[in-house]
């Protein structure tokens, strides 16, 4: 793994078009360091790498929703007598750009 020193930050930064004091790169450069070793904590588990990737961490069962059941759609005809504007067939809507 590549060692973050405090001129990949300032390169990296530049590249990102912003600049910060060097109190703040000091800063950034302990949390990296604290973040890699966290990392490495995670790689000493035992089978880590054979473990499922979570898509979401707790069982959700949605029952709120209902069944998709496909029914008799409306004809045109019907469609078009529940609207407020019509013309050829069409639905008329209120211009929306100048």
């Amino acid at each position: 793994m590549i060692k973050m020193n405090k001129d990949k930050l300032k390169e990296l930064a530049n590249d990102l078009l912003f600049d910060m004091a060097d109190q703040e790169y000091d800063t950034l450069l302990k949390e990296f360091d604290e973040l890699i070793a966290l990392m490495d904590l995670l790689g000493e588990i035992p089978n880590v790498d054979r473990g499922e990737p979570m898509i979401f961490p707790f069982a959700v069962t949605n029952t709120y929703l209902r069944e998709d059941e496909a029914g008799t759609p409306l004809t045109k005809e019907e469609f078009l007598s529940n609207t407020p504007d019509s013309f050829a067939g069409q639905v008329r809507l209120p211009k929306v750009v100048n």
